[in-house]
């Protein structure tokens, strides 16, 4: 896809060729999660109830969640901004409300999300079992590491203020698309392995919520509950993200050939044996 292409997609996430086929524009995609701005979107749902349900009861923390979530969405819709999360994050807030309406129980409201994590979680760790860490599919995806997109990325909160090399030029992006790959990432150890222990990496931060959150929802502790879920929340997500980030810099300047690469031995990625 064209780099005009990648400015002039609109809202939608895909384009059309000129033989019919339809591909996805990465960037795109990324545009359409939201970003920090999404996940605080996310959150405000969710503060919403625990404040109303703490001052008022059930009922009125359920309509806090409600009317929360509908104004984000009505807000994006205004702003003529995506409302693709927007609208996610109703649906979720509408199905956990009614399973709390349902049962009478305020600690209901985080059933939903109880399960999601835990379902996340073991997703994510299976696919590094398997040698196919989601991240790494995840990353490449929207930043493929062979073209060192993010090689020049700095990080001056980190004292990472000084501009990196950009790649060479031939790993650039080029106006026909994208150049391929000289060695597919999982065939190159070090990348793989990078990208099986960012995988681990955020398995445990989904199966951090449910080991802090699931005892607080035996207990019946709502107020415990769902401060848990706020602070293991967007807060928990920046920081696993700025990690994140700052591991991928170093794989894709390391890859793009602006740093010597490691090549660990295959049978160190997390969940092998050797």
């Amino acid at each position: 896809m064209s780099s005009t292409d990648e400015h002039d997609g609109g809202s939608t996430a895909s384009a059309a060729k000129d033989d019919g086929t339809v591909t996805f524009d990465r960037h795109l995609v990324l545009e359409q999660l939201g970003g920090w701005r999404g996940m605080l979107d996310a959150t405000l749902p969710t503060l919403a109830f625990i404040v109303a349900n703490s001052a008022a009861g059930l009922r009125t923390g359920i309509w806090a969640a409600l009317g929360a979530a509908v104004l984000i969405f009505v807000f994006r819709l205004v702003r003529r901004e995506s409302v693709q999360q927007a609208f996610s994050g109703l649906f979720a807030v509408a199905i956990a409300v009614a399973i709390a309406a349902n049962s009478g129980e305020a600690r209901d409201f985080f059933v939903l999300g109880i399960i999601r994590n835990a379902a996340i979680a073991l997703v994510l760790l299976g696919s590094v079992a398997i040698r196919r860490p989601l991240i790494g599919y995840l990353a490449e995806f929207l930043a493929p590491s062979h073209l060192g997109g993010m090689a020049a990325h700095s990080l001056p909160w980190l004292g990472r203020g000084a501009a990196r090399p950009a790649a060479p030029a031939a790993a650039r992006r080029t106006p026909g698309g994208d150049p391929a790959p000289e060695r597919h990432w999982r065939d190159d150890p070090g990348v793989l392995r990078v990208y099986g222990w960012l995988t681990v990496m955020w398995a445990g931060t989904f199966l951090l919520r449910v080991l802090v959150q699931a005892p607080l929802y035996y207990a019946d502790e709502v107020e415990l509950l769902g401060t848990a879920s706020l602070v293991l929340g967007l807060p928990l997500t920046a920081v696993v993200g700025v990690v994140t980030l700052v591991a991928l810099s170093r794989l894709h300047r390391a890859r793009s050939g602006t740093a010597e690469p490691a090549e660990p031995a295959p049978d160190d990625l997390p969940g092998t044996h050797r």
